[in-house]
């Protein structure tokens, strides 16, 4: 007789969220912008007038809200941004035997996570930090956080932009049905406002900083309420229509002349015009091979990046237009916080879901890449 070998179904248990005390408003960012933009053109005046520099033109809160439907986002380093004259997040630089910063935020929402599912850190077997921005190359973010909650086995992390989170995701549910691990961490810190370029006009409003941390595990230990993972499906095509060219192979630091491409640059029309039915056409085909229908899908947590964006991409996948009910959003007080943006939207809009309810986390950004995560409600 042939063995028959046991299943591992994947489940979310529990998901954490870390948001920074400090928030920045649009009216404050837009003083803080037209300020800078003044100075600059007084300062280059003379040249300006000899066309040998370019004029900057001034920001408005109109402009922000019409371009992206973001209000506000919270920050870590909120003074030295809206500075004039240094518009860049500041912190004291730690020393070694101290936690990184983006390990400690990361280990406060995975704390979260845990108390949530009633799990204890020596129940966990791996930690995956998945993030756009690493604050450095090695030891590992992942191990790092591992370390500080005492959780024995592995870690590691991954970057695939603004979809790290449901990369992260499907990685920890493979985990899981090999039997390789049966509970597992996806923490994702996204100190974002470290790479955005908080000088430039079309882009200085973008993102925010947040946590998030997402407990996956085999649903034999699972709590009785938890989301069962229907199924994923990742996607990435190349694309330089989103860039950030910093890194350790190059020295330029991201304030010096002429290195703009060290910092978030994106090409907004295009991404639009490329990513919005890429990613609507990924869900309904993969919504079709898991026989779910994509009207009754009963939510969509979708990535926070821009609000036309979101709103396209319920309409082509429902077929109809989405009401906040159906696809919520948290972009307007956290603004882009990459990976982060649809864990954070599945955080705060989920618990009112009945059992049975069928949803999705749908993430998507730079590579391109794109990922999606359909759950069910068990309780």
């Amino acid at each position: 007789m042939q063995d028959l070998q046991p299943t591992h179904r994947p489940v979310i248990s529990a998901t954490g969220l870390f948001t920074p005390a400090e928030s920045i408003t649009n009216e404050e960012l837009v003083a803080s912008f037209n300020s800078f933009v003044e100075r600059h053109n007084q300062r280059h005046a003379e040249a300006i007038e000899a066309g040998e520099v370019e004029a900057l033109h001034p920001s408005s809160v109109e402009f922000i809200e019409k371009a992206s439907g973001i209000k506000a986002r919270h920050v870590m380093s909120k003074e030295p941004i809206l500075d004039p004259e240094i518009m860049a997040p500041r912190w004291d630089e730690r020393p070694d035997d101290q936690l990184s910063i983006m390990a400690e935020i990361g280990v406060i929402a995975a704390r979260q996570a845990l108390e949530r599912a009633g799990r204890k850190p020596e129940d966990v077997d791996a930690v995956l930090c998945a993030a756009s921005n690493m604050q450095r190359a090695y030891p590992a973010m992942a191990i790092e956080i591992q370390e500080a909650l005492g959780i024995e086995g592995f870690g590691f992390d991954m970057n695939v932009a603004c979809s790290s989170a449901t990369f992260g995701i499907q990685t920890a549910a493979d985990y899981v049905r090999a039997g390789n691990a049966k509970s597992v961490l996806v923490v994702s810190p996204e100190i974002t406002s470290g790479h955005l370029n908080w000088r430039d006009r079309d882009s200085h409003f973008i993102f925010g900083d947040v946590a998030t941390a997402v407990l996956v595990e085999d649903e034999a230990i699972a709590p009785k309420e938890h989301w069962e993972i229907l199924g994923t499906k990742l996607k990435t095509v190349f694309s330089n229509n989103i860039r950030n060219n910093f890194g350790f192979l190059n020295r330029a630091h991201p304030e010096s002349a002429g290195a703009a491409d060290k910092l978030f640059v994106q090409e907004g029309r295009k991404v639009f015009k490329e990513v919005v039915p890429m990613v609507a056409q990924m869900i309904v085909d993969e919504a079709s091979k898991l026989q779910i229908d994509p009207a009754n899908i009963r939510r969509l947590w979708l990535h926070q990046a821009n609000a036309g964006m979101n709103r396209l991409i319920a309409q082509r996948v429902l077929g109809h237009e989405a009401d906040e009910d159906e696809s919520p959003t948290v972009l307007d007080t956290y603004g882009n916080t990459s990976s982060a943006g649809s864990i954070i939207a599945f955080h705060q809009h989920s618990d009112d879901l009945e059992p049975g309810d069928t949803g999705l986390i749908c993430s998507f950004g730079a590579g391109y890449s794109a990922g999606t995560v359909f759950v069910r409600k068990v309780a």
